[in-house]
């Protein structure tokens, strides 16, 4: 079987200008390095498909996607909060984001494909239950993940996360239910601040120190994250890929690079072979430097693809 690689270029039309982080370059990045390293060729390429409004209520309030709907502006950006922007394609892009998720555990679950990344965005993974938030409008990995536990053979699942931020909107949406082992490794102290000292048996959290060597990182995941993992024995393994704590990225200060995540990818896809048939979504998440998330990528597939 193959991995499946899921996008769409309406992705690229959320744009926050030439000042915001969360440029549509991230994706062109990605795509550039996939191309020229041939490794493209060797994944199945799927164009997303909308989430429907009855699949973003399995993660957030009914209302929410309304809200959001009647932010948006018919021109210019507009900002739901400091960090969090809306220009006139966003929430197509957001729901293109969210809707590859679904369609990506579909693939999974149908046997059409042994894993996949979803090459989205806008990111997920800080939007809570009813707010966005963090650069994130609907979180995607959560929405895939609640789909997920909606079919047959789906028991419990995992979301696992090592973007350098930490997940509180994931937490946030599954602190209450013990089918849903969340893991996150994160700078801290550091944005966003919330939901990082939950109490709870199915939230992993693992702070970590800027300027830390990765091996500080590795530790967490073998001490912290596989006893739980092993514990918890997911029918399905989502991750949240961020590659933003990576040494290069200008928006924290963790030392990871491709080797890195090469590494932690191998340790997940083990993991999922043990326990999951080797179900893996995988979406993206952060990164911020274009070179440096393009070839934190291109090492993460590598391993889900089996190279």
């Amino acid at each position: 079987m193959t991995t499946a690689l899921i996008s769409h270029k309406d992705c690229q039309l959320h744009n926050l200008g030439p000042e915001h982080p969360d440029s549509p370059i991230r994706l062109a990045a990605i795509h550039k390095v996939l191309e020229r390293t041939g490794l493209i060729d060797q994944l199945d390429q799927i164009t997303a498909v909308p989430v429907t409004e009855e699949q973003i209520s399995l993660a957030h309030h009914q209302l929410h996607s309304k809200r959001l709907d009647a932010q948006q502006p018919g021109s210019g950006i507009v900002y739901t909060d400091d960090d969090t922007a809306m220009c006139p394609d966003s929430m197509n892009a957001a729901r293109l984001a969210a809707g590859g998720v679904i369609l990506a555990v579909n693939r999974v679950l149908a046997g059409k494909a042994e894993n996949a990344f979803c090459a989205v965005r806008p990111p997920g993974h800080h939007a809570e239950y009813n707010l966005a938030m963090g650069f994130c409008l609907f979180n995607n990995v959560a929405i895939g993940a609640a789909h997920a536990l909606q079919q047959a053979d789906i028991q419990r699942v995992a979301i696992l996360d090592f973007d350098v931020h930490h997940c509180n909107g994931t937490v946030d949406i599954f602190k209450d239910r013990p089918e849903v082992l969340v893991c996150s490794t994160f700078q801290h102290p550091y944005y966003p601040e919330r939901y990082h000292q939950i109490d709870r048996p199915n939230i992993v959290n693992c702070p970590i120190a800027a300027h830390t060597e990765p091996h500080i990182f590795h530790r967490a995941v073998e001490e912290h994250w596989l006893p739980a993992l092993d514990a918890h024995k997911p029918d399905m393994i989502f991750i949240s890929a961020g590659f933003d704590a990576h040494k290069e990225d200008p928006m924290a200060d963790l030392n990871l690079d491709e080797e890195d995540y090469r590494q932690v990818t191998k340790v997940i896809k083990a993991v999922a072979e043990r326990h999951s048939q080797g179900r893996i979504v995988s979406v993206l998440e952060g990164g911020y430097n274009p070179v440096a998330l393009a070839f934190s990528v291109q090492a993460h597939l590598e391993v889900l693809a089996g190279f």
